[in-house]
């Protein structure tokens, strides 16, 4: 979990743990970064915001409500939460690499195992009105990278919210495994996978969104 400095709600030191730790996505994990008012780097209401970006985003381009709903890397599948708040009859499918994740909220959440390089195996049914992938893609290697955003785009009905961190970006939180790719470099990933850039992390396939203007789409 990152955030730029200038959003954060904490000021506190976030210190990288020693290389020579396991990285474990378990309960304190979370805790850390997302609950505890001393140590997390986002809000409830930060998080709100982002949900109703990327639900008017996807329903702007698809002229209507949003039915399904696809979250990689969902975490505790906090999304879930807020989306039902907004439109209570989406259907909701989680992949998530953590067991303590799955374990915990897999039945009552709709979170199943899996990783963004691994979306292929996964037998997932697209295409999907929104698919979130946030604040993810910055601990993934370059294969998974290319790998994931291919199945991005063949799942992808409507639009993807895409929150992804540069090198350039002044961050703090969880630096631990961050690959230090610049703008340009992710820029280039996501034009190889087919997915054009609309504004505000959001990303269509304009191949199957054919109704999408010029001046819609950044160049």
């Amino acid at each position: 979990m990152l955030v730029h400095r200038r959003a954060a709600v904490s000021s506190c030191n976030m210190n990288r743990r020693s290389s020579s730790m396991a990285k474990s996505y378990d309960a304190g994990y979370f805790h850390r970064w997302y609950r505890d008012p001393r140590t997390r780097v986002t809000s409830e209401r930060a998080l709100e915001r982002k949900v109703r970006l990327a639900v008017s985003a996807a329903e702007y381009m698809l002229g209507r409500r949003i039915r399904t709903v696809l979250d990689v890397g969902c975490g505790e599948a906090r999304w879930h939460i807020a989306l039902k708040r907004i439109r209570p009859r989406i259907q909701y499918i989680g992949v998530e690499s953590s067991e303590y994740a799955v374990r915990t909220f897999g039945e009552s959440r709709d979170v199943r195992q899996g990783t963004f390089g691994t979306l292929k195996t996964l037998r997932l049914r697209g295409p999907y009105d929104l698919i979130v992938c946030a604040d993810m893609l910055q601990y993934v290697s370059a294969a998974e990278l290319a790998a994931g955003l291919r199945q991005i785009r063949r799942l992808l009905g409507g639009v993807a919210y895409i929150e992804a961190y540069a090198r350039e970006d002044d961050m703090e939180g969880d630096m631990e495994g961050w690959m230090f790719r610049s703008a340009a470099s992710l820029r280039r990933a996501f034009r190889a996978a087919g997915l054009t850039h609309c504004g505000l992390y959001c990303f269509v396939d304009v191949d199957k969104l054919t109704a999408v203007n010029e001046l819609e789409v950044c160049s």
